[in-house]
This record gives structure tokens, C-alpha cells and sequence, in this order.
């Protein structure tokens, strides 16, 4: 496969109301094409729900869409996010696990809630959490906004910064995956695995016990990289012959302050994760 030197434009980290966004997938291809991407990665948590009507939608236009997830895993009592590329979607060994870990969601949010109870005197009725989630997958991000409707605290940050984010009071783990497993699940189905925001890992030591699991990429670049972090890891990309990755982490309404398209990619990077797949057979 040649590289193109057109110059193209990707956004690689979208979500969808399918998970924590609130985008439909339509409207995440129409404000796609707006803002001028030519490709754009769907990598809703724990499900493919959103990939499938987003190809339809795309197909009629100049807009190519990466089948894509983002994998909860833990490692140290913390999460790690694996973004799988170019992924079979429709394979059932991994629908199959996905609707575990969907349920496995749900019952997190019981956990968190009680926790809230118990060890910060904060009511919130699971419900509201649920109803702000739909038949999407259920997630932190929906606790954050069932808090601030509630009035129980002003902005999603700080329910991260002080109720629910790692190392906090109500933080609940439970996930089922391992950071291996989830490297293992992504290749299985035929996906490039991608480490997600590798800044909230910090540790390097841990990035390359990642790689020995069998990682192929960095998300190097993402809202929260410095200048300085986007060159240490393209250091660590160029030294381990990995992939690198970006895009915007965009939620829609649900963190309005991120725009598709406000971090993206040059679209040679797409056609090296393409190449990659190739080798992979």
C-alpha cells in the first residue's frame, strides 16, 4: 500500500451516545464532514453498537469511518484504556463479551452509588445515572453528569477530582478485563491495540510491560499532550517501532469544551495502521 501525500486530516477517538457521548452516529458523520476530517474512528466504550449505522451513513459521502472500540481494562488498582483499530465488529466471540462487560457496568454503578452513600453522605438514585446513560454503555461519565443535575456538585470535574475518579472515595473497580486480556481480545478480532491517553499511566516501566503483552501504538496525540509529551512519546514510538494514534475524545454535549476534530491526525497515520493490519494477516 502506497502513502498518500494528500493532505488529509483524521479524528481517531469518537464517541457516540452508544457509550458516553451524545452523539448519534449520524450526527457525528455530519459534523465530521463539517469540520473537513476524511476519516474518523468510533471507539465507543466496551461496544460496537455505534460502528455499524455510522459506516451506512458514511458511505455515501467522502467520509471513511475505522471500525474502532475502547476497552476498559485494570492494572494496579486503576483503569487502562485499550483502543482497538480496524477491528471485525460483528464477530460474535466479541459481541459475546462485550454483553458482559455491559452488564458488569451496570452493576459497577450500584457499587459507586453506594460507596457515595456510605463513605460520603451523598445520595444518588442509580436511575437517574441509567436514564441519563439510555441504551448506551453506563459508565463514570454519566454518574459526573447524574451528580451535577442533581445539584450535588457543580461541574463534571470535580466530581472526578473529588468523589469518583481513581484513587478517589467512590472509586469502584470490577472490570473484568486485564490489560493483556484486552491487548489479546483487540488482536483476536483482527484489531490494532492502542494504548488510550498514555499520560494517565505516567509510568513508563508500565507502557513497555504493555508492549511485551503484545501493544502496537500510542494515542500520542490528545487534548491533554503537551508539546513536550507528544515528543516523548513519538521517542517511545520511534524506539519501539510502534504506531502512533490521536484524535479528540470528543463526547459531544456531554464535555462540550472538546470538538471533533480539536486534536487530529494527518491521514498517513491511518494508512500505517492499515499496513499494520495487512502484516497482521
Amino acid at each position: 500500500m502506497e502513502i498518500s501525500n494528500e493532505v488529509k486530516f483524521a479524528d481517531l477517538h469518537l464517541h457516540t451516545a452508544f457509550s458516553d457521548g451524545s452523539y448519534a452516529p449520524e450526527g457525528l458523520v455530519s459534523e465530521a464532514k463539517r469540520v473537513g476530517l476524511s476519516a474518523i474512528a468510533i471507539v465507543d466504550h466496551d461496544t460496537v453498537e455505534g460502528i455499524g449505522p455510522a459506516l451506512e451513513i458514511a458511505k455515501a459521502g467522502e467520509l471513511e469511518v475505522l471500525s474502532g472500540i475502547e476497552l476498559t481494562a485494570e492494572y494496579n488498582n486503576s483503569e487502562v484504556h485499550m483502543l482497538g483499530y480496524l477491528i471485525d465488529y460483528k464477530n460474535q466471540e466479541l459481541l459475546h463479551k462485550l454483553d458482559t462487560l455491559k452488564q458488569n457496568r451496570v452493576e459497577r454503578i450500584y457499587r459507586i452509588v453506594e460507596k457515595l452513600k456510605n463513605e460520603m453522605d451523598v445520595s444518588l438514585d442509580p436511575e437517574s445515572v441509567f436514564a441519563i446513560a439510555g441504551e448506551g454503555t453506563v459508565g463514570r461519565l454519566h454518574v459526573a453528569r447524574a451528580m451535577v443535575k442533581e445539584g450535588i456538585i457543580g461541574s463534571l470535574f470535580e466530581a472526578f477530582q473529588k468523589y469518583i475518579g481513581d484513587r478517589c472515595p467512590a472509586y469502584v473497580a470490577g472490570f473484568k478485563l486485564s490489560p493483556s486480556e484486552a491487548i489479546e481480545l483487540i488482536k483476536k478480532m483482527g484489531g490494532i491495540p492502542v494504548l488510550a491517553h498514555p499520560y494517565t499511566i505516567g509510568d513508563e516501566q508500565v507502557i513497555l510491560k504493555f508492549i511485551e503483552y503484545g501493544l502496537m501504538g500510542l494515542e500520542v496525540y490528545y487534548p491533554e499532550h503537551s508539546q513536550g509529551m507528544i515528543n516523548y512519546y513519538l521517542n517511545i514510538v520511534k524506539k519501539y517501532s510502534l504506531l502512533a494514534t490521536g484524535g479528540s475524545d470528543c463526547h459531544g454535549a456531554a464535555k462540550p469544551q472538546i470538538k471533533i476534530g480539536s486534536t487530529k491526525i494527518p491521514y498517513e497515520l491511518v494508512e500505517r495502521l492499515k499496513i499494520a493490519k495487512d502484516k497482521l494477516g
